[in-house]
C-alpha cells in the first residue's frame, strides 16, 4: 500500500472554523454603513418644488413705481388690474386703532423685477403682491388651516393684513376662522356628482384645472382612482359650499379631493389619518410661494398628490406597504457577532485538542513508515519505563500490534491510521510519565532519518 499523508477531520474543522470566523469578520465590518432611513417604502413622489406654468400663462404686469406712487397717495386702497386679494375693512381699521394705513394691491404671478417695484412704492403702507402682504420690514403669513384656507380659496387676507396693521402700531389683532361653509344645494351636487360619475373629474366654470396628474394621482391613491372636483376662487364674504363630506357619502370608500381656487381638501377613506398632516406639511412647504404666484390648478393639484403620497409611503397608514426585496445580510447581522464568537471558539477547543492529542495532528509519514517508526519509539521505552509509565506503553504496544495486523490484512486505509492514532496517544502519555525527554511521539517522528 503506496504511502501518502494524512490529515484527520479535527485539524481540516479547525481551519474551517478560523475562515469561517474572518469571514464573518469581513461581512459585519462592510455592512456598518452609517445610514438613516425614516421611511418605511421609497415614495415615487417628486414633491419637492411646484411645477412652473407654461410659457404665457403669467402675463400680469404693473405699472412703473412712479405711477404707482402717484395713485397710492391719491386713494389709501390702490387694487391693481387682476387683484385678487380682499379683506375686511372694519377688522383693518380697528387694527390700525386710528392711524392711517394706505395699501396697494397688486396681482399674482408677477415676475422678480415687477415685485422690486411694487415693494420701491414706498408710499404704502402695505403691499400685497397676490395674497402675499408685506410692510415695512414684515411679511405676513398664515399659520393655520383656516388661515391657508380662507386665503387660498376666497383670497381673504383679514387675518395677516390685520396682524400686519397692528403690529406696525404695536396693537393686537384679534384672531377667527374667517370662512364661513355651506352644505351644497341640490342642484350643485346634481351638476358634480353627474360629471363624476360620467368622467371623474368636475370642472366648474372658471377653474383652470385641464386635467388631473396620472403619474402623481397613482402614487397618492394606489388602491383606487379619486374623484375630483375643481372650483375657481370662491367669492370673497359668502359661505363657501363644502363638497366633501357629502360626495364621500355618495361615493363610499372613494377618496374625494376638492380644489377651491389653490385651496385643496381631501375627504374619505383615511381622512381623520392623513388629511390635516397633507394639508400642514403641504401649504406649511409651499403656502409662501402660492401666495404670490398664479399656478395653474392642475401644477398646484400635482404637488399636492406628491405630498399625499410623500405621508402614505412615510408609514402613517396602515396598510400594506411597497414590496422591498430581503436583504438577508441585514437580517442576519444581529447573528454575526455570535456566529463569529462560535467559530473562534471552536478554532480554540480544537487547536487544544490537536495539542494535547498528538495522535491526532497531522503526520508527516505515510501508514507503513509511521508504524515502523512508532515500532521503534515503542522498542527504545520499553527498556525505560516504571511502574508509573508501563500501562500506557503496554496498550500502545498493542495498538502497534493489531495496526500492523490490520496493515497486513489490508484493511482499509482509515481504519489502520485510527489504530495508529490511539497507539501514538498511549506512547504520548507514557513518554511523558517519562523521566527523559525526546521520546513523544511528535518529537520522535521529526527526528530526521
Amino acid at each position: 500500500m503506496a504511502d501518502r499523508p494524512v490529515r484527520s477531520w479535527p485539524e481540516w474543522l479547525r481551519w474551517v472554523s478560523l475562515a469561517g470566523a474572518v469571514g464573518i469578520l469581513l461581512i459585519f465590518l462592510v455592512a456598518q454603513r452609517q445610514s438613516i432611513d425614516v421611511s418605511y417604502g421609497r415614495s415615487p413622489s417628486t414633491s419637492t418644488r411646484i411645477d412652473q406654468p407654461s410659457a404665457g400663462e403669467n402675463t400680469a404686469t404693473v405699472p412703473s413705481v412712479e405711477a404707482m406712487t402717484a395713485l397710492i397717495r391719491a386713494e389709501p386702497v390702490v387694487r391693481l388690474p387682476g387683484a385678487v386679494a380682499f379683506w375686511d375693512e372694519a377688522a383693518v381699521r380697528a387694527a390700525a386703532g386710528g392711524a392711517p394705513v394706505r395699501i396697494l394691491v397688486a396681482p399674482p404671478g408677477l415676475d422678480k423685477d415687477e415685485r422690486r417695484r411694487v415693494g420701491d412704492v414706498d408710499a404704502a403702507t402695505v403691499r400685497i403682491v397676490g395674497t402675499e402682504v408685506s410692510g415695512g420690514m414684515y411679511q405676513s403669513v398664515g399659520t393655520t388651516a383656516a388661515d391657508w384656507r380662507a386665503q387660498f380659496a376666497t383670497g381673504d387676507v383679514t387675518t395677516q393684513l390685520t396682524g400686519l396693521v397692528a403690529k406696525l402700531n404695536d396693537r393686537t389683532a384679534a384672531e377667527s376662522d374667517r370662512l364661513a361653509r355651506r352644505d351644497p344645494t341640490a342642484a350643485e351636487l346634481r351638476t358634480v356628482t353627474a360629471d363624476l360619475r360620467r368622467t371623474g373629474v368636475h370642472r366648474a366654470p372658471g377653474a383652470t384645472l385641464t386635467e388631473v396628474p396620472a403619474r402623481a394621482a397613482a402614487a397618492a391613491f394606489p388602491a383606487g382612482p379619486a374623484l375630483y372636483v375643481a372650483l375657481p376662487q370662491q367669492p370673497f364674504g359668502e359661505p363657501v359650499p363644502r363638497y366633501g363630506p357629502t360626495l364621500a357619502a355618495a361615493f363610499p370608500k372613494t377618496p374625494i379631493v376638492v380644489l377651491y381656487g389653490s385651496w385643496i381638501e381631501y375627504d374619505g377613506p383615511d381622512a381623520a389619518e392623513f388629511a390635516e398632516l397633507a394639508t400642514a406639511t403641504y401649504y406649511g412647504r409651499f403656502g409662501d410661494l402660492l401666495s404670490r404666484s398664479a399656478y395653474p390648478q392642475a401644477n398646484v393639484l400635482a404637488a399636492y398628490l406628491d405630498r399625499v403620497a410623500d405621508v402614505r409611503y412615510s408609514g402613517v397608514f396602515d396598510r400594506p406597504l411597497p414590496y422591498r426585496p430581503l436583504d438577508p445580510v441585514r437580517v442576519a447581522l444581529p447573528a454575526l457577532p455570535w456566529l463569529f464568537a462560535a467559530c473562534v471558539v471552536a478554532f480554540l477547543l480544537l487547536s487544544a485538542r490537536a495539542a494535547n492529542r498528538p495522535g491526532r495532528t497531522a503526520p508527516r509519514l505515510g501508514t507503513p513508515a509511521r508504524l515502523a517508526a512508532l515500532t521503534g519509539l515503542a522498542v527504545e521505552m520499553s527498556a525505560l519505563t516504571d511502574r508509573a509509565s508501563g500501562p500506557a506503553l503496554t496498550r500502545g504496544i498493542t495498538g502497534l500490534l493489531a495496526a500492523r495486523e490490520a496493515l497486513a490484512g489490508d484493511l482499509p486505509d482509515p481504519h489502520v491510521r485510527e489504530l495508529l492514532d490511539a497507539a501514538q496517544a498511549d506512547l504520548d502519555e507514557a513518554a511523558r510519565l517519562l523521566p527523559f525527554t525526546g521520546f513523544r511521539p511528535d518529537d520522535y517522528l521529526g527526528r530526521p532519518a
